[in-house]
Order: structure tokens, then C-alpha cells, then sequence
């Protein structure tokens, strides 16, 4: 059972005809710009997309999913995954440091849909820490600010590459963790008031709807 697969196939469904879409980043959102592409080819129906990565943009020219920006077109649907959601519908997003082109795209959608698996609901935010995209030059003060904020902070460092990570935009990211969100809508405010931050992964008070992968089957929100 593909709990992602699930939520993202079922999330494909509310395309349609002639719709821009904003293509969300990440495992669960592969899955909607699979099935997207597989509706293309097998219904001839006519959308184009708005990646918000690489990794969404290589995935919709693969699937022969016509590309635009938001330059030419509003969004009339985006559809992005989710590290956690709470019951409000705030999320925490950026495990794949793509969240401030996200966010862009999604907050500019006239629909928002969030697909997840049910093990990224959650009562309150915190448990996965908050991304914050940072000017590499500004990066000490950043921390010192996050850290008089009460976050315990790391610069998010690559895998198969040396030193940092560095984001399509060409800053690092910092890894907040706060013990507790209390209010997500004002700490999203909070952090890019720090000169330096360029955008955070907290995303509040946007989402229309939640399409969750269950082992009992879909549940939408």
C-alpha cells in the first residue's frame, strides 16, 4: 500500500481542462505530476504547470507536462506535499529546500491543496524543525536571532556533496527547531522580519483542502 501514491493520485483528480498548475516539490507530489501527465496522455486533457523546483520541473517535462510561469499566468490549482500538518491546515515545508519558491506558487493559487500521509498530521507543529532559507553572508547573525527566539539551529548540510546544502536560489538553509509552535501565523511573520532570511517553512492560513493517505483508504479534509 502507497499511502503517497494514494493522496497524490486522488489530488490529480481535481484538475481540470484547461487549469495552470502549481507543481509542488517532493515524494508525494511526484505522484500527482505522474498522474497529471498520465491524464494528458490518456484523457488529451490541456493544462500547463508552474514547477517550483528542479526536481518539479524534470519530473513535468518527463511527463509532457507543458511548462509556464507565473510571469504569464495565474495558478489555479497547486498541489504541494507537507513535512507536518496540523488541525488548522498550518504546515511545516521545506525537507526538500524548495519552500520559498513554494511558497510563492501556492499562496498565489486560487485553491491550495496539501497531499500528505497520515504521518505527517499532527496536533501542534514542532516535532520537524523549520526550514529557513538564508543569504549565505547572513547566516551567523540569523542563527544568533533564531537562537534569542528559543530555536536550537544547524545549517542544513548535503549529502552527496560538500559543505552546505545550497537552494536552486543559491542560499543555505538553516534548520530551526522550536520545541512548540504556539502560533504558527505569527512566528511565519516573526522569522522574515530577520534581516537575511529570504522566506521560512512555515505555511499558514492558505490551505483549502488536505487529502490524507490512510491504511483505511483516502481521507479529505
Amino acid at each position: 500500500m502507497n499511502l503517497k501514491k494514494d493522496a497524490g493520485y486522488k489530488a490529480a483528480e481535481y484538475v481540470k481542462d484547461g487549469d495552470i498548475l502549481g507543481l509542488g516539490t517532493g515524494s508525494t507530489t511526484h505522484y500527482f505530476i505522474e498522474k497529471v501527465g498520465m491524464r494528458i496522455k490518456e484523457e488529451g486533457i490541456n493544462v500547463m504547470g508552474i514547477p517550483t523546483s528542479f526536481q518539479s520541473l524534470l519530473l513535468a517535462k518527463q511527463w509532457n507536462i507543458p511548462i509556464t510561469s507565473l510571469e504569464e499566468h495565474d495558478i489555479d490549482l497547486a498541489v504541494d506535499g507537507a513535512d507536518e500538518v496540523d488541525g488548522d491546515f498550518n504546515l511545516i515545508k521545506g525537507g526538500g529546500a524548495a519552500h520559498t519558491k513554494e511558497k510563492i506558487v501556492d499562496y498565489s493559487a486560487k485553491k491550495f491543496i496539501v497531499i500528505v500521509d497520515e504521518s505527517k498530521c499532527v496536533d501542534k507543529l514542532g516535532a520537524f524543525p523549520v526550514p529557513v532559507e538564508v543569504i549565505p553572508e547572513a547566516s551567523r547573525t540569523v542563527i544568533n536571532a533564531l537562537e534569542d527566539m528559543g530555536a536550537s539551529c544547524e545549517i542544513r548540510m548535503a549529502e552527496r556533496k560538500d559543505g552546505p546544502v545550497i537552494t536552486d536560489n543559491g542560499n543555505f538553509v538553516i534548520d530551526a527547531k522550536f520545541d512548540e509552535i504556539e502560533s504558527p501565523c505569527h512566528l511565519e511573520i516573526d522569522l522574515n522580519t530577520i534581516p537575511g532570511v529570504v522566506e521560512n517553512g512555515i505555511f499558514s492560513q492558505m490551505v483549502d483542502k488536505v487529502i490524507v493517505g490512510t491504511s483505511e483508504g483516502i481521507k479529505e479534509l
